[in-house]
């Protein structure tokens, strides 16, 4: 049946084969060392005894010049010298005026990779190989995060050992967490930092309102959560091992300059590295997910960096983590074939102690299963896959920061107060002819699992990764056309009466829901009736 003739009821209810898909969230078992994102916690130890012995090999470096002219060509290196940017709280500034909000994560991420641009960033460099940007200009990332906050923070809010700080060292080969229970004070903090002991601050998004509005608009540029975490390092000392993480990671150089040594992924032994580099104030680095890398600050100068991370559990295999056993369920519900009962005696000639066999059963039952395979792909759900990834993708991001005009403009701005003693201007005006349009173009989603479609929203998020539980509304049938039409029609404004519900009612009644979460604002801020 064609797209056209259905409703959108219909739509989302056909997305997993009118069958609600029990997937499971559940990743496969970490083999790397995963970095502390926004609260996430690290596998603190690795299973594979063979990389950890590349790991703490990484000061045998091959001494080969010819390995070295070839893994410097699987980096690169670009001078930023003479190229004008603007400064940050400038940039902010100016991008708070523009109108959609996808263009906006465009033109941060341009700057935090200029003068690289986007389309050749993505072409030689995601996924696949480091870049070095050096801008001889130690005030690029100005107003973003500095030591000075770090302290004022630690001074001022609810800064907790292992939740929001990590204490480490690395001595004579030895990683080490040195985190007292409770609150993190400056008094033990900087006793620690100078006993040569480094700070990372897991989650500086909760605490800095900067490195919020960054990171809440390049989500939409990475279809992905972006977090961050902010290293301070003594200088002549290093705070953590060689080891690989499971995000694209951009490091920003903030304050003083850091030694950085990048080296391929896959190997066994750590091997020649790729980059050998120092890291000064306006610097950028990036490297992809598996590269394994470390970092030392130089006898003269501390460190101060802003790790920017973003596409974790973002893969093909992650989408399948969520497709195939939809795609299963689906099977076995309406496919015989898949419910047709094993071989009386299968375990007579299969497993692993049966494997070296030369048994006829055998080659039939793996073709067997190799048929029942191909065809599972037919029962593939891959909307209502896409749509559970979503949900995960919601339920990660931080809420939008929203400029001084949207929140006038919203319910935020509403003229509702106490005074003279009584509840004043309670209820605000929208009208058929009231313009309205999200906040953002990924502020919200519809997302079907079989039996009922959501709106699966990130207004109500906390600044601290997965506090909240995740925001959905369950859609009443009548409003999900008129939904569809507002999310489509970002980021232009509609009016009210053009929502397509077949009375008025359900559309003023949608709009006031829409409002209420604070999921859209009015081309006009709404006066009291």
């Amino acid at each position: 049946m064609e797209r056209k003739h259905m409703s959108a009821l219909s739509i989302y209810q056909s997305l997993s084969g009118g069958t609600k898909p029990h997937v499971q969230a559940k990743s496969p078992p970490a083999k790397k060392i995963k970095r502390k994102e926004n609260g996430i916690q690290p596998n603190k130890k690795p299973n594979k005894k063979k990389r950890m012995r590349a790991l703490k090999s990484s000061m045998r470096l091959s001494s080969s010049e010819k390995e070295k002219s070839k893994a410097e060509k699987d980096c690169e290196t670009h001078n930023g010298e003479g190229f004008e940017s603007p400064a940050l709280d400038a940039l902010l500034t100016d991008l708070a005026k523009v109108n959609n909000s996808r263009d906006r994560a465009n033109r941060l991420f341009q700057w935090l990779i200029h003068p690289v641009q986007d389309k050749s960033f993505f072409r030689d460099n995601w996924e696949k190989k480091p870049i070095l940007i050096q801008r001889q200009n130690p005030d690029y990332y100005k107003g973003l995060f500095s030591t000075a906050e770090f302290d004022h923070i630690l001074r001022n809010d609810d800064v907790q050992y292992g939740v929001n700080l990590d204490v480490t060292s690395y001595t004579n080969g030895k990683r080490e967490t040195h985190n007292p229970p409770g609150r993190a004070l400056p008094y033990t903090v900087w006793d620690f930092y100078e006993s040569g002991c480094s700070l990372r601050m897991l989650n500086p998004q909760a605490f800095s309102s900067t490195v919020w509005q960054v990171l809440s608009i390049l989500q939409e540029k990475f279809g992905s959560m972006a977090g961050a975490n902010v290293y301070l390092t003594p200088a002549g000392t290093q705070g953590f091992a060689p080891h690989y993480d499971d995000i694209e990671a951009f490091i920003l150089q903030l304050e003083g300059k850091k030694h950085w040594r990048v080296y391929n992924p896959h190997q066994d032994e750590i091997g020649q590295p790729i980059m050998d580099v120092v890291l000064e104030a306006g610097d950028l680095l990036y490297f992809p997910r598996g590269f394994i890398h470390q970092a030392d600050c130089l006898p003269d100068a501390h460190s101060l960096h802003l790790t920017v991370s973003s596409f974790q559990r973002n893969s093909w295999g992650d989408l399948l983590l969520k497709l195939m056993p939809a795609a299963l369920e689906t099977a076995m519900e309406e496919d015989v074939e898949f419910r047709k009962g094993l071989p009386l005696d299968y375990l007579q000639f299969m497993g692993v102690q049966n494997s070296e066999k030369e048994d006829p059963r055998r080659d039939k039952f793996i073709a067997h299963v190799e048929g029942l395979m191909k065809k599972l792909v037919s029962f593939a759900p891959a909307d209502a896959a896409v749509d559970q990834k979503a949900k995960d993708f919601l339920h990660d991001c931080l809420p939008p920061v929203l400029s001084a005009e949207e929140k006038a403009s919203s319910v935020y701005g509403a003229p509702a107060r106490w005074g003279d003693g009584e509840a004043l201007d309670v209820t605000v005006q929208l009208k058929g002819q009231t313009q309205i349009r999200l906040v953002r173009a990924g502020a919200a989603r519809l997302c079907g699992d079989g039996e009922t479609v959501s709106l699966c929203y990130t207004t109500e998020n906390s600044r601290v990764y997965r506090k909240e539980e995740p925001k959905s509304i369950e859609m009443k049938a009548e409003h999900i056309d008129a939904m569809e039409f507002l999310i489509h029609s970002y980021p232009k404004f509609v009016s009210v009466a053009s929502l397509p519900c077949e009375k008025m009612e359900a559309k003023m009644s949608l709009a006031e829901l829409l409002f209420e979460k604070g999921l859209i604002h009015t081309a006009e801020p709404l006066t009291a009736e």
